[in-house]
């Protein structure tokens, strides 16, 4: 697992895991969400793994984007 960098200060995420095929983030409430290329799918996946690493945007983009279109609940 990655520390989220939260460049912006606010984001809600806190940490993530990323794979070939998916990213899991893990949010600081304790929730933690696998998002994969089939749910919600390449494009958002891919988006998501290069947010995370830049440790901006993640938080918004899911919001704004993903919102509940994750391929499972971690926890």
């Amino acid at each position: 697992m990655q520390a989220y960098q939260n460049l912006g200060g606010t984001s809600a995420v806190k940490a993530y895991e990323i794979d070939d095929r998916y990213i899991n983030v893990h949010f600081r409430d304790g929730t933690a969400y696998h998002y994969n290329y089939v749910v919600p799918g390449v494009t958002y996946v891919e988006k998501m793994k290069s947010l995370a690493q830049r440790g901006l945007g993640l938080n918004t983009f899911i919001n704004q984007f993903v919102k509940d279109k994750y391929a499972a609940r971690l926890n």
